[in-house]
C-alpha cells in the first residue's frame, strides 16, 4: 500500500476515533456517578495512538476534550484543558511505545500501562498549573482521587479492551502503526 493510501486511512481512522471520543461520554453519562469513572474519552484516544501512530493519537487526544467543550459545554473548560494534555500524552505515548517496542503481547501491555501513567502525571501537572491560574487548591489528595482512585473502572476496562483490540487488529493486519 502506498504512503498516500496509508495517510488517508490514518486520517479516516483518526476521525472515527475523535467521533467516538465525543459520543462515548453521552453513553456512559447515563450511569450518573459511575459514568465518569469509566473514562469514556480515554479508550478511543489510546486505540488511535496504537493503531494510527503517535502524531494521530496525540492530535485526537488534544482535540477531543476541547472540541467536546466547544460543542456541548462539557466537560467544563477547567476540566477539559488538563484532560487535553492528558489525552494528548496517552495518544503520543501509546503510538510511540507501540512503534518502538517489539510487537509481542506483553509489550502491548507495557506500552499501555506506561502511556496511562504518563498521561495521568501530565494531567496532574496541568491541573496544578490551571489551579494556580484560577487561584484554587490542587493537592496530592485531589491528584490521587482524580488520576487513580476515581478512575479504577476505566483503568480496568482499558487494560482489558485496548490490548485485545490491538492484538486482534494486528492478527487481521489492520494496524497502521507498524
Amino acid at each position: 500500500m502506498n504512503q498516500k493510501n496509508i495517510f488517508i486511512k490514518k486520517l479516516v481512522y483518526s476521525g472515527v476515533f475523535l467521533a467516538m471520543a465525543l459520543v462515548f461520554p453521552f453513553i456512559t453519562g447515563q450511569l450518573q456517578s459511575f459514568g465518569a469513572a469509566l473514562c469514556p474519552m480515554h479508550l478511543p484516544v489510546l486505540l488511535c495512538g496504537f493503531i494510527c501512530g503517535a502524531r494521530y493519537g496525540a492530535a485526537v487526544g488534544a482535540t477531543a476534550p476541547v472540541l467536546r467543550f466547544a460543542l456541548f459545554g462539557m466537560p467544563a473548560l477547567w476540566s477539559a484543558l488538563p484532560m487535553a494534555f492528558e489525552l494528548c500524552a496517552y495518544g503520543l505515548c501509546a503510538g510511540l511505545l507501540y512503534k518502538l517496542l517489539p510487537k509481542k503481547a506483553i509489550y502491548t501491555y507495557i506500552s499501555l500501562v506506561c502511556s496511562m501513567l504518563a498521561g495521568r502525571i501530565i494531567w496532574g501537572v496541568a491541573s496544578v498549573a490551571i489551579a494556580g491560574l484560577r487561584e484554587t487548591a490542587f493537592g496530592l489528595k485531589a491528584f490521587w482521587l482524580g488520576a487513580f482512585a476515581g478512575s479504577v473502572p476505566g483503568i480496568i476496562i482499558q487494560i482489558i479492551l485496548v490490548p485485545a483490540v490491538v492484538l486482534a487488529l494486528k492478527r487481521a493486519k489492520l494496524m497502521l502503526n507498524e
